[in-house]
């Protein structure tokens, strides 16, 4: 940490009794970027909610495609609405009767229209954070949690409805944070010899911020937890092998995502390929070829307008044979992405911080859906295969990653199904992918045509936001002992929180590799075997031991799935896990 911005935290930390003691909602606090000004959160009107502020340069003009650079202001800051939206992949509206035929019910089409991003507005100039807390009570010293939305890199903003902090702070007398970062081709370029993974970077710039600023708002900056889902669950993931010497946050919370599945490290773009898709992009927009001055073509790039720049990497994508969503992505530079995550963590170099992980019992039921807008469809054992090799198994070994190196891990698997966050009756849209993240902040879909909040879904979703709270408060002890206590993972012991297990609240737990039973061998981030499997009924396999050691990192399960099988579930996974940015819903 240099020297300044430790004195700034000093300084801020020494104020912030006092700010406590006389703090107004919404009053004025001084950050590194300027005089921030918020106002009462609504409903929630003793929460101050400060939007919008800006943590990086914008990566405008000559900055686009470099690796941001921190906002120092002194300027006044409105901080009343949220900022723009990082500039997202190009997308398509599904029509009426697509949506009719996939039988998407009312809170369905409201939780997918936040996911398309309706009515949002875009620039490039879009770094930018937002901060809810409640200074006037509880702790004079919060613990903090820094949300990192999902959206497979290509899509997803902070000011999603989903995922308004202000439930969070009020309840939990914690200090929520959420910020954005750049996506696609505009945060995962691949040009040669230029800088990769900026959107990775402007997560960690951002990480900077909060340590530097979150005393002003009544946070603790030694007790920061950094926390996903999705493509935002692979963000954490790789911030934890990234910056392994001062990771800054003191533990980690993944949500059905990680290095060892398809939004992480398996679904890493080499630089070569980045290299090529690049030189695709330049190709298509006039700017030169693979034998071109590099300079030159940047220059050209640099010069096009980002409207410009999103539809000709959908084009180039298009013609060279390979998606949009496979083509800017984070990219092995062995900087901020590594080329073997197994071997780093056979030999325990990541950030070795406390770990809370899990998937959702029936990813898969939010992709279903989304294939069908492609005209996929696909079999229930086949879905069931997907969730395996997508999220379960992968989740099973970053646990092991964890208890293998004696780090206090939590696993857990969210069954959480309520009438008004159902995407599909028919089929049954279950515990989908995300689906616990109303639960998590409050942020239940309502009014016409949707169900009220069951009284059993009100107490899990109280479960789980405390549960989260609890660990970030104190991430070594703290579950040992919430709620009738939820002990540290062990694949072999009865471990395993399910959460929302049969509309019941608390921890439900089950043994820890319950639901293992069909995993892969995941090796060096490659999908070697695995078999169709699925929560109802789960395989009774031996237990994984904990020495580190290749062989066992990986859950151990049956194989029966053959080679074919899984190269024909590997471009469905891809093809699922990016779908989102390619999908807006007309209103309703």
């Amino acid at each position: 940490m240099k020297t300044s911005s430790y004195l700034l935290s000093l300084a801020l930390c020494a104020g912030n009794a006092v700010q406590a003691a006389n703090w107004t909602v919404g009053q004025v606090v001084q950050t590194s970027s300027g005089q921030v000004t918020g106002h009462a959160a609504f409903p929630n009107v003793g929460v101050s909610e400060y939007l919008g502020i800006p943590f990086a340069v914008p990566p405008v003009d000559d900055l686009r495609w470099t690796a941001p650079v921190k906002y120092n202001g002194t300027s006044d800051i409105n901080g009343t609405t949220f900022g723009f939206s990082c500039p997202a992949a190009p997308q398509v509206t599904p029509s009426l009767e697509k949506l009719a035929a996939t039988n998407v019910t009312s809170s369905g089409l409201q939780i997918l229209e936040q996911l398309g991003q309706i009515g949002d507005k875009f620039s490039e100039d879009c770094l930018t954070l937002n901060v809810w807390t409640k200074p006037q009570v509880g702790e004079a010293k919060k613990a903090v949690l820094v949300w990192i939305y999902g959206g497979a890199f290509t899509t997803g903003s902070s000011d999603n409805l989903g995922y308004n902090g202000q439930n969070i702070a009020e309840q939990e007398d914690v200090v929520l944070v959420s910020f954005n970062y750049r996506l696609g081709v505009l945060g995962f370029p691949g040009s040669p010899n230029g800088t990769q993974n900026l959107g990775l970077l402007d997560q960690r710039l951002a990480v900077e911020w909060v340590r530097d600023n979150v005393a002003s708002f009544g946070g603790d900056p030694s007790r920061i937890t950094l926390f996903g889902q999705s493509a935002g669950s692979a963000s954490v993931d790789y911030y934890s092998y990234a910056w392994v010497e001062d990771p800054i946050v003191h533990s980690f919370i993944e949500e059905s995502g990680s290095t060892f599945g398809p939004a992480g490290g398996l679904g890493a773009i080499t630089s070569a390929a980045a290299e090529t898709y690049w030189q695709n992009l330049t190709t298509t927009l006039g700017c030169g070829n693979s034998s071109s001055d590099e300079a030159s073509a940047l220059a050209c790039l640099k010069a096009k307008s980002y409207t410009d720049v999103l539809q000709a990497a959908a084009a180039s994508a298009t013609n060279s044979g390979s998606g949009l969503s496979t083509s800017f992505g984070p990219t092995v530079d062995d900087v901020v992405v590594f080329a073997n995550y197994t071997q780093r963590s056979l030999a325990g170099n990541f950030a070795k911080l406390p770990l809370l992980l899990g998937t959702a019992d029936y990813e898969a039921g939010l992709f279903k859906v989304l294939s069908a807008f492609e005209n996929i469809t696909m079999s229930d054992a086949y879905w069931f295969l997907f969730d395996d090799v997508a999220f379960t198994c992968p989740c099973a070994t970053r646990a092991n990653v964890s208890i293998s190196n004696d780090v206090p891990t939590w696993r857990y698997r969210w069954f959480g199904s309520f009438p008004n966050t159902e995407i599909t009756t028919i089929p049954y849209s279950g515990a989908w992918h995300a689906s616990e993240l109303p639960a998590l902040f409050g942020t239940f879909p309502s009014g016409s045509g949707v169900p009220n909040s069951t009284a059993e879904e009100l107490e899990i979703a109280s479960y789980i936001r405390g549960a989260w709270a609890t660990f970030a408060k104190n991430p070594t002890d703290g579950l040992s002992t919430y709620q009738g206590g939820w002990p540290t993972y062990s694949p072999a012991d009865v471990t395993l929180a399910r959460i929302g297990y049969n509309n019941m609240t608390g921890a439900n737990l089950a043994r820890g590799n319950e639901y293992d039973g069909a995993c892969s061998q995941i090796v060096s981030g490659n999908v070697v075997s695995g078999s169709s499997g699925n929560s109802s009924s789960p395989s009774d396999t031996s237990s994984t031991s904990t020495a580190p050691t290749a062989s066992n990192l990986a859950p151990v399960g049956t194989v029966t799935t053959s080679s074919a099988e899984l190269s024909r579930i590997q471009p469905l996974v891809t093809l699922a896990l990016f779908a989102i940015a390619a999908m807006v819903l007309a209103s309703s």
